[in-house]
């Protein structure tokens, strides 16, 4: 991972940051803006009631723009006109702010509009632009791609001044298919989640209040429902593991996504008609902060059987609680988990190697000494995906923009 050379605090020009949330990735904005206020930076973000809390009002350097409002389901006029409001908001803020750097964690609802014409209107007001490109083409992955759909992801990746990616797989994919020269990308780590409230709650009582028997294998599907998260596959390791012994259970927490309705209603019909199904906790609904650690303190490993992914932030989410992984060989899953360590491989696509994977996982000592281990996971990750180092990269490639434009 190559580094930019930290400027010290005591000698670097006053930043100021807009952040542009696009109303969502709370988890991610509130680690980012927490460490970039730390290192001096001050920050407007623009956010939503989803990215909303106490601390964006309460923290020096920092003020907090309610430009998307409530995420609450809507007429479609009523979000047709919601929309409209939430982008003359944002053009209206971008001719006034006082930040000269512009940095978008994710674009708003329309994307075409915001990866063109936006990108043009920012650039126009003199901004410097930062993109962090969380999914280099997100499209392909929700198997929805299309010509136009990459054309003006080129488009927006050539405009902006500088992009942040996660992995070395996602920077050459930048440089080699959407031609973006190598100098204008930073790789920088997936930055562990910090803003999900961990309490004095033990795994014992997180088990209680879930139902979950003494002796239970306890496997954790969390996030979001999409195809390409490879559900299914789980859903059919664990029917295979179900079939040897009885004290296996299957926590499935994670909300339903537009679009991909079907795709659920099919993987429930099949926990239902399993002759275990009893054994599967189903938590269909967005979960609020507050419950997270319940899900992930009382599971003993958090399996991500995705298809296809660059870098996920389930899995940091499970790091943050020491929580070992299960996950298939995509992405860079393979560079975040050591084997035997914090977690175990598997193949995409088969059921059966990921069924004979999590036995591998409560055979091994990681599961026998989970006690204890969970902290030795923690720290491991507190080492490589810290927010010191990425609010270090961050703020250095910050001053470097502003450098050159004077």
């Amino acid at each position: 991972m190559s580094r930019i050379p930290s400027i010290p605090l005591s000698i670097a020009p006053e930043i100021k940051v807009g952040l542009l949330t696009g109303g969502g990735d709370r988890h991610y904005a509130f680690g980012l803006v927490m460490a970039l206020i730390a290192k001096g930076v001050r920050m407007d973000v623009i956010g939503g009631d989803l990215v909303d809390s106490p601390e964006m009002h309460s923290t020096a350097g920092l003020r907090y723009f309610n430009l998307h409002g409530s995420n609450r389901t809507v007429s479609f006029v009523r979000k047709v006109k919601r929309i409209l409001v939430i982008y003359a908001r944002l053009l209206r803020y971008a001719v006034f702010a006082e930040p000269r750097v512009f940095h978008i964690l994710w674009n708003n609802k329309l994307q075409f509009f915001d990866r063109t014409l936006l990108m043009l209107y920012y650039k126009l007001l003199g901004k410097r632009i930062v993109l962090t490109a969380h999914n280099v083409n997100a499209g392909r992955r929700d198997l929805k791609d299309s010509i136009l759909n990459r054309l003006t992801l080129e488009f927006q990746y050539r405009v902006a001044d500088h992009i942040f990616v996660h992995t070395k797989k996602m920077k050459e994919e930048l440089k080699n298919t959407y031609h973006v020269d190598e100098t204008a990308v930073t790789i920088i780590p997936y930055g562990i989640n910090n803003a999900v409230p961990q309490t004095d709650l033990t795994p014992m009582e997180a088990r209680q209040r879930l139902g979950i028997r003494v002796g239970e294998r306890v496997i954790l599907f969390f996030g979001t429902i999409r195809p390409y998260k490879g559900l299914e596959y789980l859903v059919a390791a664990f029917q295979q593991l179900s079939t040897e012994q009885d004290n296996w259970r299957l926590i499935i927490a994670g909300s339903r996504t537009k679009g991909h309705e079907t795709y659920l209603k099919d993987i429930l019909l099949t926990v239902s008609s399993g002759c275990n199904c009893e054994h599967v906790i189903q938590k269909i609904d967005r979960i609020p902060d507050d419950e997270i650690e319940m899900y992930f303190k009382a599971a003993d490993t958090a399996v991500l059987p995705y298809t296809e992914i660059f870098q996920s932030g389930i899995a940091f989410l499970a790091y943050s609680f020491g929580l070992p992984l299960i996950a298939t060989d995509v992405g860079s899953f393979r560079e975040d988990i050591i084997e035997g360590r914090t977690g175990f491989i598997c193949k995409p696509k088969d059921a059966t190697d990921l069924a004979v994977t999590i036995r591998r996982y409560f055979d091994s000592d990681l599961y026998k000494e989970l006690d204890h281990r969970r902290q030795e996971v923690r720290d491991y990750m507190l080492s490589e995906h810290s927010w010191e180092v990425v609010s270090e990269m961050t703020r250095n490639v910050y001053l470097r923009l502003l450098e050159v434009s004077g």
